[in-house]
Protein backbone atom coordinates (compact mmCIF):
# COMPACT_ATOMS: atom_id res chain seq x y z
CA UNK A 1 0.00 0.00 0.00
CA UNK A 2 1.40 3.40 -1.00
CA UNK A 3 1.07 5.85 1.90
CA UNK A 4 1.58 9.56 1.24
CA UNK A 5 1.70 12.78 3.22
CA UNK A 6 1.03 16.06 1.45
CA UNK A 7 0.97 19.72 2.46
CA UNK A 8 -0.56 21.96 -0.15
CA UNK A 9 -3.13 24.56 -1.09
CA UNK A 10 -6.68 23.92 -2.27
CA UNK A 11 -6.88 25.02 -5.92
CA UNK A 12 -10.66 25.33 -6.29
CA UNK A 13 -13.75 25.02 -4.16
CA UNK A 14 -14.15 21.38 -3.05
CA UNK A 15 -16.84 19.18 -4.63
CA UNK A 16 -19.00 17.30 -2.15
CA UNK A 17 -21.55 14.67 -3.11
CA UNK A 18 -23.70 12.25 -1.16
CA UNK A 19 -23.82 8.64 -2.31
CA UNK A 20 -25.39 5.44 -0.97
CA UNK A 21 -27.44 6.09 2.17
CA UNK A 22 -26.21 9.66 2.58
CA UNK A 23 -22.46 8.92 2.71
CA UNK A 24 -20.52 12.13 2.01
CA UNK A 25 -17.67 12.07 -0.53
CA UNK A 26 -15.49 15.13 -1.20
CA UNK A 27 -13.01 15.80 -3.99
CA UNK A 28 -10.32 18.40 -3.40
CA UNK A 29 -7.70 19.59 -5.93
CA UNK A 30 -4.52 20.12 -3.91
CA UNK A 31 -1.43 21.90 -5.24
CA UNK A 32 1.99 21.05 -3.81
CA UNK A 33 4.97 23.17 -4.81
CA UNK A 34 8.71 22.53 -4.76
CA UNK A 35 10.65 25.76 -4.48
CA UNK A 36 13.14 26.66 -7.17
CA UNK A 37 16.84 26.68 -6.37
CA UNK A 38 20.28 27.32 -7.85
CA UNK A 39 22.87 24.57 -8.31
CA UNK A 40 26.51 25.14 -7.36
CA UNK A 41 27.37 25.61 -11.05
CA UNK A 42 24.81 28.44 -11.28
CA UNK A 43 22.08 26.47 -13.09
CA UNK A 44 18.62 27.69 -12.10
CA UNK A 45 16.06 24.98 -11.28
CA UNK A 46 12.58 26.53 -11.49
CA UNK A 47 9.72 26.14 -9.03
CA UNK A 48 7.50 23.13 -9.79
CA UNK A 49 3.84 22.58 -8.84
CA UNK A 50 2.02 19.24 -8.89
CA UNK A 51 -1.78 18.87 -8.67
CA UNK A 52 -3.34 16.03 -6.69
CA UNK A 53 -6.92 14.74 -6.63
CA UNK A 54 -7.75 14.05 -2.99
CA UNK A 55 -10.84 11.98 -2.12
CA UNK A 56 -12.27 12.23 1.41
CA UNK A 57 -15.11 10.13 2.80
CA UNK A 58 -17.77 10.41 5.50
CA UNK A 59 -16.84 12.70 8.40
CA UNK A 60 -13.76 14.06 6.59
CA UNK A 61 -15.96 15.01 3.63
CA UNK A 62 -18.44 16.72 5.95
CA UNK A 63 -15.61 18.76 7.51
CA UNK A 64 -14.42 19.71 4.01
CA UNK A 65 -17.94 20.78 3.03
CA UNK A 66 -18.23 23.11 6.04
CA UNK A 67 -14.73 24.51 6.45
CA UNK A 68 -12.42 24.02 3.44
CA UNK A 69 -12.24 26.61 0.66
CA UNK A 70 -10.07 27.56 -2.31
CA UNK A 71 -6.66 28.77 -1.12
CA UNK A 72 -6.73 26.96 2.23
CA UNK A 73 -3.60 25.05 3.27
CA UNK A 74 -4.14 21.38 4.17
CA UNK A 75 -2.08 18.51 5.49
CA UNK A 76 -3.30 15.20 4.06
CA UNK A 77 -2.32 11.63 4.96
CA UNK A 78 -3.64 8.91 2.72
CA UNK A 79 -2.92 6.27 0.15
CA UNK A 80 -2.46 6.39 -3.59
CA UNK A 81 -5.26 4.83 -5.65
CA UNK A 82 -5.12 4.18 -9.38
CA UNK A 83 -8.49 3.96 -11.10
CA UNK A 84 -9.84 3.55 -14.61
CA UNK A 85 -13.18 4.53 -16.05
CA UNK A 86 -14.87 5.03 -19.41
CA UNK A 87 -15.69 8.62 -20.36
CA UNK A 88 -18.87 9.74 -22.15
CA UNK A 89 -17.28 8.91 -25.52
CA UNK A 90 -16.42 5.38 -24.36
CA UNK A 91 -12.67 6.11 -24.08
CA UNK A 92 -10.82 4.43 -21.21
CA UNK A 93 -9.39 7.03 -18.81
CA UNK A 94 -6.89 6.63 -16.00
CA UNK A 95 -6.81 8.61 -12.78
CA UNK A 96 -4.47 8.79 -9.81
CA UNK A 97 -6.12 9.82 -6.55
CA UNK A 98 -5.13 10.22 -2.93
CA UNK A 99 -7.73 8.62 -0.65
CA UNK A 100 -7.35 10.55 2.60
CA UNK A 101 -7.23 8.87 6.01
CA UNK A 102 -6.34 12.03 7.97
CA UNK A 103 -6.56 15.75 7.36
CA UNK A 104 -5.37 18.84 9.21
CA UNK A 105 -6.50 22.31 8.27
CA UNK A 106 -3.42 24.54 8.45
CA UNK A 107 -5.02 27.84 7.46
CA UNK A 108 -5.99 29.81 10.59
CA UNK A 109 -9.68 30.68 10.78
CA UNK A 110 -11.25 33.58 12.65
CA UNK A 111 -12.62 31.31 15.39
CA UNK A 112 -9.61 28.94 15.53
CA UNK A 113 -6.41 29.94 17.34
CA UNK A 114 -3.61 30.26 14.76
CA UNK A 115 -1.39 27.78 16.61
CA UNK A 116 -4.03 25.05 16.81
CA UNK A 117 -4.77 23.32 13.48
CA UNK A 118 -8.15 21.66 13.01
CA UNK A 119 -7.68 17.89 12.67
CA UNK A 120 -9.97 15.17 11.44
CA UNK A 121 -9.43 11.55 10.55
CA UNK A 122 -11.42 8.60 9.41
CA UNK A 123 -10.51 5.35 7.72
CA UNK A 124 -11.24 5.51 4.01
CA UNK A 125 -13.63 2.88 2.65
CA UNK A 126 -12.39 -0.14 0.79
CA UNK A 127 -12.28 0.11 -3.03
CA UNK A 128 -15.57 -1.68 -3.54
CA UNK A 129 -17.42 1.27 -1.96
CA UNK A 130 -16.31 3.83 -4.56
CA UNK A 131 -19.07 6.24 -5.59
CA UNK A 132 -21.28 5.13 -8.45
CA UNK A 133 -24.02 6.64 -10.55
CA UNK A 134 -27.61 5.47 -10.85
CA UNK A 135 -26.53 2.77 -13.34
CA UNK A 136 -24.06 1.32 -10.84
CA UNK A 137 -21.05 2.53 -12.87
CA UNK A 138 -18.07 3.71 -10.84
CA UNK A 139 -17.63 7.47 -10.96
CA UNK A 140 -14.22 8.91 -11.82
CA UNK A 141 -14.89 11.32 -9.21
Amino acid sequence: MNKVMLIGNVGQEPEVRYVDQGVAVARVRLATTERGYTLQNGTQVPEHTDWHNVILWRRLAEVVEKYVHKGDKLYIEGRIRYTTYDDKQGQKRYATEIWADNMEMLTPKANTPADQPVMASEPAPQPETAPSNENGEQLPF
